[in-house]
């Protein structure tokens, strides 16, 4: 028997804001390095994200270790993003208070009731 061996895609696709996502679904790749990064297992991961198939996880996987400099450097970038875009959220809307401030509304509109 001969088996035909060929490339396979990396299921990654950079959609037009710059966030590389799994093919097909909305998970971004930072996710499953992260996961990675965590301890968890390829079927674990694809357990926890049920859009993915396993078979995308470990080709991710395998992307990322051979090129994992540059990956490392993009979840970096991307969570200093992201920690930007959550401070510049929180000065403008002061989250300090805020479950006090929900308890309170709540108990108004029961007590209305």
């Amino acid at each position: 028997m001969k088996l035909n061996v060929e490339p396979q895609p990396v299921p990654l696709v950079v959609t037009d804001e710059g966030v590389v996502r799994i093919e097909g679904t909305r998970v971004p790749l930072e996710t499953v390095v992260r996961a990675f990064h965590l301890g968890a297992t390829p079927e674990e991961i694809a357990q926890d994200y049920p859009t993915l198939s396993l078979a995308q996880v470990y080709a991710v996987l395998a992307y990322y270790l051979r090129h994992r400099e540059d990956v490392d450097a993009y979840v970096a970038e991307r969570a200093a993003a992201s920690n930007a875009a959550q401070a510049a959220h929180e000065a403008q809307f002061d989250p300090t208070g805020l479950r006090a401030r929900l308890l309170a509304r709540k108990a108004e509109t029961e007590h209305a009731a």
